[in-house]
């Protein structure tokens, strides 16, 4: 995009929801979890985040795996280490910034929390990253906040997200800002605040980075449930062509919901 927008996509957030499986769900359900989990790992390179689940327990180790992602992982990082010089030697302030956000985001994708705070947090300050950029930067540190669930971060970037959209952010990034908030207000129990926050961003969800439009309706549609009248939802909820087009493929939603 013209702006320079990276809309970090990683780390994967149902990677967590399958640690959770692991963790907690039937025999069955975390077996099949456990077998998402190595494969996202492998897709992804999560070299750090490997050895964590399996410090934690939640994945036996297999030393060739582990060394196979440590590789990939390492050449990937070198790579992109490399087009950050290549920017800083021919390109400008806006390329420069571009280089090093997406060397952050890759950190945080291989796993490394603390080292992609202080990367993303490094190029916010700088007195080049544009307002937008730096948007750009407070969703991947969301991001990561949800992912290991970190509650102090997460409102702390909503926070601030919130002073930077008040300083002049577009359109585009206001809505995505409504529409992670949502989410995390529906992991908190503040149903009120999310149903409304659903609503408003609902006929512009243009967030895919954050989740596919199904499962953001599937996590809005309860928060409306349970807070909103029979009428209401009829008219802002069933009647929304956003819900009607994926209700279908979330049956116990489309069940809850008439």
């Amino acid at each position: 995009m013209s702006d320079g927008a990276i809309f970090a996509k990683k780390p994967e957030l149902s990677l967590a929801q399958y640690k959770f499986a692991v963790l907690n769900g039937t025999p069955e359900q975390s077996k099949a979890a456990k077998q998402k989990l190595v494969d996202g790992i492998k897709q992804d390179k999560m070299a750090s985040y490997y050895t964590i689940l399996v410090a934690e327990g939640v994945l036996q180790e297999d030393r060739a795996l582990a060394r196979e992602l440590q590789e990939a992982s390492v050449a990937e990082l070198a790579e992109l280490d490399k087009n950050v010089e290549v920017a800083k030697e021919e390109h400008g302030d806006l390329e420069q910034n571009e280089s090093s956000i997406h060397r952050a985001v890759f950190l945080a994708q291989m796993g490394e929390e603390e080292k992609a705070h202080t990367a993303y947090e490094e190029v916010l300050q700088r007195p080049t990253t544009t307002l937008n950029q730096k948007l750009d930067i407070v969703f991947g540190k969301l991001r990561l906040g949800m992912f290991y669930y970190r509650p102090i971060i997460v409102q702390r970037e909503i926070d601030r997200a919130h002073e930077l959209v008040n300083k002049g952010g577009d359109w585009d990034r206001r809505n995505r800002l409504k529409a992670f908030e949502c989410v995390w207000r529906c992991s908190q129990r503040q149903f009120k605040e999310a149903s409304d926050l659903f609503i408003e961003c609902l006929s512009t969800y243009a967030s895919p980075e954050l989740m596919p439009l199904s499962e953001f309706v599937c996590h809005g549609t309860i928060a409306c449930a349970v807070t909103m009248s029979r009428s209401d939802i009829k008219k802002k909820v069933i009647d929304a062509p956003e819900v009607v087009e994926v209700v279908n493929y979330i049956p116990n939603v489309d069940k809850l919901l008439r």
